[in-house]
């Protein structure tokens, strides 16, 4: 039986019985987030043993720690994450923070690896590639984090961890003054993708889960079912599906026809199904589903808006065409990079129109109907 927790069961840490002396963030050679990261350790640690806190208390809000320590949200935000990396921390969402200790067993979900450590290892490999020796400086985070993939923030994070386990030092004192130098390249690189072996296995689960429950044409099971059955994330779930449907396992489609088996994952080969060939794949649908709500605000500015004027927010376009935020917002994204948008930030910020369109009859570039099949319907 699944047992939930509830956060009106747990027990929250109240910010002002952390009696331990704050840290000092004026003079330190590592970034504010690693700074607070192992302050909270040694504090969690500490309070553990002397049975002020408990394993599964709640930590304080990210808001009430950045208000005691002077810093930004996003600051605490990054040390948590540092936190959660050592194992003193777990993060349950919609719940918070809980403490967890240094050796108390991770959750029973089988996770990632974390950003930072995915960063850690590409940076790793970046400096055996390029031939940095020991004693030579490394290049600028945003340039590293170009050549390894990652965003300049984990890169960063990433970074100042090598610091803290010794294989980089800090170029300056101040750790506002960012910049590496390399002491060692005694270091292991893990050349195991983590992420795609555990997606990997994963989708060897849904096949033997297919081959045991479902035939061709039944549906799968809702992500968040099979990310509790699995015990995976929903992220893991739904790149493990992907990959089954490149794979002509499984057939996506949007809407309530949902995603459903076309061929048992022991079939060496199977004959195209009427399905596959009516519709389009879902990804083709997806850009004629945003193309559409693209048109359709092209439209709206073009009869009610001229240039320098302001929309109305992500949230209100919402509900005024019965569409999700986030079909918006990449409707707003494409329309400025197409010259039409502009979008400024502050209290006075929002989405400005720069440049009104010339409406023509809409043309569409991808049909819900595959174009193969409309043709020989046509025939």
């Amino acid at each position: 039986m699944q047992v939930y927790i509830k956060k009106s069961d747990l027990q929250k840490i109240d910010i002002n019985n952390i009696t331990v002396e704050l840290p000092d963030l004026k003079e330190i050679k590592e970034s504010k987030s690693i700074v607070i990261g192992k302050w909270l350790a040694d504090w969690i640690k500490t309070d553990l043993s002397n049975g002020n806190i408990k394993v599964n208390n709640l930590l304080p809000s990210k808001a009430e720690f950045a208000y005691l320590l002077g810093v930004s949200i996003g600051t605490m935000q990054n040390a948590l994450r540092y936190l959660e990396d050592l194992g003193y921390v777990e993060s349950k969402q919609c719940i918070g923070t809980l403490v967890k200790g240094e050796k108390e067993s991770k959750s029973t979900m089988r996770k990632l690896t974390s950003k930072r450590e995915f960063a850690i290892e590409e940076i790793k490999k970046y400096i055996l590639k390029t031939n940095i020796t020991p004693g030579e400086s490394l290049p600028s985070s945003r340039i590293i984090a170009e050549n390894i993939n990652c965003s300049a923030n984990t890169t960063r994070i990433a970074l100042e961890t090598m610091c803290s386990i010794g294989i980089l030092t800090h170029k300056f004192k101040n750790s506002k003054e960012t910049g590496w130098i390399l002491n060692n390249i005694d270091f292991e690189v893990n050349n195991t993708n983590t992420n795609e072996t555990l997606v990997s296995k994963v989708k060897n689960d849904i096949k033997e889960y297919i081959t045991k429950n479902l035939r061709v044409g039944d549906k799968i099971p809702a992500h968040a079912i099979l990310s509790k059955e699995l015990k995976a994330s929903i992220k893991t779930i739904h790149d493990a599906l992907h990959v089954l449907a490149e794979e002509g396992i499984l057939l996506a489609r949007r809407g309530r026809y949902g995603t459903s088996v076309i061929k048992m994952p022991n079939e060496m080969a199977v004959e195209q199904r009427r399905e596959t060939s009516i519709f389009a794949a879902a990804q083709d649908t997806a850009f004629y589903y945003y193309e559409k709500t693209q048109n359709n605000i092209k439209k709206m500015i073009a009869e009610n808006y001229a240039i320098g004027q302001k929309l109305p927010s992500i949230m209100e376009l919402s509900k005024q065409m019965d569409l999700s935020p986030n079909t918006i917002r990449k409707a707003f994204h494409n329309l400025a990079k197409e010259g039409y948008l502009a979008f400024s930030r502050g209290r006075y910020g929002g989405t400005f129109v720069i440049d009104v369109p010339e409406m023509e009859e809409q043309v569409f570039k991808w049909l819900a109907v595959n174009p193969q099949y409309a043709e020989s319907y046509k025939n």
